[in-house]
């Protein structure tokens, strides 16, 4: 696959072409060699990258002619940081790319955002990162569906493609080869503030290590055999910076999540009254139709999703995102029901396809999520006790005076 770029400095190179190193944010920076110029002057620096971040801005306000909000984002003292908390500029970027003639290969918002990540502005990038639940959901929602219909005229959707190739690259290129691991602590000896120190040190020895994730392979192109890696990796790079992400971006992720599960089935509503929370959703969305945003309808839709395959590899950072969502301190309530309502369809679908770490992981999550729902209602009736028993002091009467 190759994405066509109309730039000066990039023509028809590959998103594998530039180079990334590891950044101290835990974001991949794929071209770090820009960032080596201007260190020793730190004003010099700063005033490149507003001006390099309002330069993106201007162009996508061309390219998006719609969203009037875009000039005065450019104006701001900190561009990048003020288009990323804009739910205008989101919602505006969002439906150019719900389109059904968006993630071509010559789209020019794709090409932005491919040309935007790949810039040595954290925030910027930040920017594009925002994007990768709505790119993820949209292409395997297309993909699928295109692959199993029959007609010969699906839409081309190497401009998604390239996005994700090129956050997928960043990320190889930044575990150089190495898988992600984690250390998983014997559960059969004592906790270290239960034994002498001689015990501990020995104990030390038999914790064993775990491959969180295998060391990535290159990829020049989106395989069908490598999709479901390469979008997952992208959705892992997401997580990394979640809590920067806003509160819009979390829910597409939420929303597509329960698309992509495709059940419908009591299975979801087995541990708890799930059903009273779906169905106060359901009116929400008769009077003011903003729910669509978290209960999804299988209608078939792009801009809703589909149901797709869910390997372990897709689903692993995807229950990583929904569990932020669901226990984040910081998350609107928004957010944490529409979490709450996916992972327990992706337990539905987990049941179906007898998936024992799936099943495991939404099966915690549901129980997290009750726990921390009943801690929230106990804590409000105690609130509400403690206010009724609290006496009010009688107010003092009011002196009047009265000059004569």
């Amino acid at each position: 696959m190759e994405f066509p770029l109309n730039h000066n400095n990039r023509t028809g190179t590959s998103p594998l072409s530039s180079s990334s190193s590891s950044s101290s944010s835990h974001l991949p920076n794929p071209n770090p060699n820009s960032t080596n110029n201007n260190n020793d002057d730190p004003m010099q620096s700063w005033w490149e990258s507003i001006s390099k971040a309002r330069a993106r801005i201007q162009q996508l306000s061309s390219i998006i002619p719609s969203s009037y909000s875009l000039s005065s984002l450019a104006d701001s003292d900190c561009p990048a940081r003020s288009l990323l908390d804009s739910s205008d500029s989101y919602s505006a970027i969002s439906s150019a790319l719900s389109s059904p003639d968006a993630g071509s290969g010559t789209d020019p918002l794709c090409n932005w955002l491919y040309d935007t990540f790949l810039s040595s502005d954290r925030d910027l990038r930040l920017v594009v990162l925002s994007f990768i639940p709505l790119i993820s959901g949209l292409y395997l929602s297309r993909v699928i569906s295109s692959s199993s219909s029959s007609s010969s005229n699906s839409p081309s959707l190497s401009g998604f493609e390239a996005v994700l190739l090129a956050i997928y690259a960043a990320e190889t290129k930044l575990r150089a080869g190495k898988p992600v691991l984690i250390s998983i602590p014997d559960l059969s000896q004592p906790s270290l503030y239960h034994s002498p120190r001689n015990k501990v040190r020995s104990n030390a020895a038999r914790v064993s290590v775990g491959v969180l994730s295998a060391p990535l392979e290159p990829q020049t192109a989106m395989k069908s055999t490598k999709r479901a890696c390469i979008v997952g990796v992208a959705l892992d790079c997401y997580y990394k910076v979640i809590s920067q992400m806003p509160s819009w971006s979390k829910l597409d992720l939420c929303r597509f999540a329960s698309a992509w599960a495709g059940q419908e089935c009591p299975c979801r509503a087995e541990f708890d009254e799930i059903e009273t929370l779906i169905d106060s959703f359901l009116e929400i969305e008769d009077v003011g139709r903003e729910i669509g945003k978290l209960v999804i309808e299988e209608s078939g839709s792009d801009s809703r999703g589909s149901r797709i395959p869910l390997p372990w590899e897709l689903m692993q950072p995807v229950l990583r995102i929904l569990g932020h969502c669901l226990l984040g301190p910081l998350n609107s309530d928004d957010v944490k029901d529409a979490a709450s309502v996916a992972v327990r369809c992706l337990y539905a679908r987990a049941s179906h396809d007898l998936v024992p770490q799936a099943i495991l992981s939404t099966r915690s999550l549901i129980q997290l999520d009750r726990r921390a729902r009943d801690a929230a209602k106990m804590a409000a009736a105690n609130a509400a006790s403690s206010n009724a028993n609290t006496p009010s002091k009688a107010k003092k009467p009011e002196v009047l005076l009265v000059s004569k």
